[in-house]
């Protein structure tokens, strides 16, 4: 297969990549990429491990085609902390124990960014609704959901 070249901007960094057509946006960014806060769980687009920001949507970048987005903005979890200094939602998933082992954070994190870039100030059932698409094995709902409450409506929940 005829490999594909791409430009992207991933956490604010501009990449070409050559990328094959069947490669995953997953596979880019945690293999060519090293970004391995996005999480690969269940592979079909059900568990939210993976979800980044995609042009400004929250995306399961298992489902998602890096020679789809030739030309995007992708925002990581990585991407999420800015001169050393983390987001507001990372510092508030910190302080309302909403971490428990771990491996959903990442995908927590970027539904919530992504809803609050939207909408800043959603209330309860909304911030249920933008997390809908991320499982937590440890049960850590409502702390994630505090913690996002916390957050909504603070002037420097954006970049």
């Amino acid at each position: 297969m005829e490999k594909i070249k791409i430009n992207l901007n991933v956490n604010r960094l501009e990449y070409t990549l050559e990328v094959e057509p069947d490669e995953r946006l997953l596979d880019t960014l945690r293999e060519r990429l090293k970004l391995t806060g996005v999480k690969e769980g269940c592979s079909i687009g059900e568990c939210g491990a993976c979800t980044v920001i995609l042009n400004g949507e929250a995306v399961n970048s298992c489902m998602v085609l890096t020679g789809q987005v030739d030309g995007s903005q992708v925002l990581t979890v990585e991407g999420l902390e800015v001169d050393s200094k983390l987001d507001p939602l990372q510092q508030a998933f910190i302080d309302h124990q909403a971490v428990q082992c771990g491996f959903c954070t990442p995908g927590m994190l970027m539904s919530a960014k992504a809803l609050l870039d939207k909408n800043p100030h959603p209330n309860r059932e909304e911030i249920k609704t933008a997390i809908e698409g991320n499982l937590c094995r440890c049960t850590g709902y409502e702390q994630i959901i505090e913690a996002i409450e916390s957050v909504a409506g603070r002037k420097d929940c954006k970049e």
